[in-house]
């Protein structure tokens, strides 16, 4: 059963550096960050071997958050050999995140 990648400071290069990451940020006392929870999950089985999923807590990791504009919960970004390629705000369907990743892998 595969699992998100908990990025902090001390991964954070490394993890996302090759091929396509797609990194989660939010917050535990985030209502759309809880609700989205359960996706990133599946997105993790789902794209196992093929790209990473990953979270960072934005309480725990603010220097993230800052060095990439986090400015509200949840944001995710997508990374293609650690290169910023999309920024998506706000909660989305599995669907939306499934469309952005197979892109990028294609």
């Amino acid at each position: 059963m595969a699992k998100y990648i908990e990025v902090t400071s001390a991964n954070l290069e490394e993890t996302i550096k090759e091929g396509v990451a797609l990194v989660d940020f939010w917050a535990p006392w985030c209502g759309p960050c809880r609700m989205i929870a359960p996706v990133i999950e599946e997105l993790a089985e789902d794209f196992d071997g093929k790209a990473k999923i990953c979270k960072v807590n934005t309480d725990e990791e603010q220097d993230i958050a800052i060095k990439y504009g986090i400015r509200s919960i949840p944001t995710i970004i997508l990374f293609k050999d650690g290169e910023v390629v999309e920024q998506m705000v706000g909660a989305a369907s599995k669907q939306a995140f499934e469309e952005k990743l197979n892109a990028l892998l294609a």
